[in-house]
């Protein structure tokens, strides 16, 4: 036990998975305020339009992604950190050609999504 809280570790293998991406909600691991989706992505693949409620923090560990953010469309590459701010709609494709390693960080203990494209 640290700080009064025991420490918990988790198998990513465990964790619900798309295919492409583990995901961690928070609230199902004790009252952990954050929820992140560790990415493993081929070439081409990426979500479709959406948004949060909450800010969204992408960390890419390797590879590269374009990123949409509202109206901006940003080449980011393995080094980079992009800050998806509250409510504003995005997504991202894998546009390099090796896979794409990113840790996404979610400002919320549950995923709360609204998909924008249909």
């Amino acid at each position: 036990m640290r700080g009064g809280r025991d420490l918990s570790i988790i198998d990513q293998a465990s964790l619900p998975s798309s295919g492409t991406a583990h995901e961690l909600e928070g609230y199902l691991h004790g009252d952990v305020a954050v929820s992140i989706i560790v990415v493993d992505a081929p070439p081409g693949s990426g979500p479709s339009l959406h948004k949060h409620p909450y800010e969204e923090i992408f960390i890419v560990q390797e590879g590269r992604a374009t990123f949409v953010l509202g109206d901006e469309e940003l080449e980011v590459s393995a080094g980079q950190i992009v800050i998806g701010p509250a409510d504003v709609p995005h997504r991202w494709v894998n546009s390099g050609t090796e896979r794409l390693r990113q840790v996404d960080i979610h400002a919320s203990p549950r995923f709360i999504t609204e998909w924008l494209d249909s």
